[in-house]
């Protein structure tokens, strides 16, 4: 298998977003305007006539060039149609060696193996009627979901991606000092985008009196809807507001897209909301490699 290295200016765009839609593993993260938006540089490994595929995106500091996963990214890795073998994945991972002394990055679920760290990363397959869905929620879901009905929520569409961004900042950057503002602006450029392609929309609970409770910034492909920033204000908690959005999210779209993607999480609080809606884990694989010379090579252990 020859494997090429191809510089971002030689990418043929077309044929990597065809590759990426008709991949088995295909992912939001992987089409060319979304790492254009989010990483600072990519280039690509490339088999064949764009048959299997590898965004590399990597910055360079003190004159070395390093790969890095992008702040809104959460897995990138090798992408194809056809059956990603160990073999196939052994050859990327020794080209990129090659190419980089140090790489710290996140590979999706078909590249994994148990020599490589796992990520939990939580999914519901909804390509069903939502009482089936609903038939495997947690005991303390359906309680908590009956307890909303005191508050009269109501389930919004109206929701823009400037409003779930800003809410998301106001409520929950500094849980994430590594994002920095400009990672936020790149995100709301890659958003305007995803709009204008109908592969964005934003849902939110909202109050008897119109307040804001909880709001949702999703992005959606032909497979899956990917909870990519997520929001519930003080007030949302008092009235399980996440949990009737949610829900509500669920109904919406059962039977009508394979699966929600609650991306996350390895926090345990996290996981355990999503697990009471039946969800179930889809791991991801944190790829770690440090052959800097001395000393630099101590500084990043």
């Amino acid at each position: 298998m020859e494997i090429k290295y191809l510089t971002n200016d030689t990418i043929d765009k077309q044929k990597w977003d065809a590759c990426i839609a008709n991949a088995d593993n295909s992912l939001v993260y992987a089409y060319s305007f979304y790492l254009d938006a989010m990483a600072e540089h990519w280039d690509a490994l490339i088999v064949d006539d764009y048959e299997v595929v590898m965004p590399l995106t990597w910055e360079k500091k003190y004159g070395i060039s390093y790969l890095y996963q992008p702040p809104f990214t959460q897995q990138l890795g090798i992408f194809s149609s056809r059956p990603i073998t160990t073999e196939i994945q052994e050859e990327f991972i020794a080209t990129i060696k090659k190419e980089f002394s140090f790489v710290e990055i996140f590979l999706n679920t078909s590249n994994g193996n148990s020599n490589i760290k796992q990520h939990t990363n939580l999914i519901l397959p909804i390509n069903t009627l939502y009482a089936n869905i609903r038939a495997n929620y947690k005991t303390d879901l359906l309680k908590n979901l009956k307890h909303t009905e005191k508050f009269s929520l109501r389930y919004m569409s109206d929701g823009n991606y400037d409003e779930a961004i800003d809410t998301y900042i106001k409520e929950y950057a500094d849980r994430t000092p590594h994002v920095k503002d400009r990672h936020y602006s790149a995100f709301r450029n890659v958003c305007k985008l995803l709009a204008e392609k109908k592969m964005l929309f934003v849902r939110k609970t909202v109050s008897a009196d119109n307040k804001l409770l909880a709001i949702a910034l999703l992005l959606k492909d032909k497979k899956r809807i990917y909870n990519i920033m997520s929001t519930v204000l003080p007030a949302g908690r008092k009235s399980e507001a996440n949990h009737f959005l949610f829900d509500e999210l669920i109904k919406e779209f059962a039977g009508k897209i394979e699966i929600v993607d609650f991306e996350g999480s390895d926090i345990e609080r996290i996981a355990t909301f999503y697990k009471k809606f039946g969800a179930v884990n889809e791991p991801y694989y944190y790829f770690r490699y440090n052959n800097l010379p001395w000393p630099l090579h101590y500084f990043k252990k």
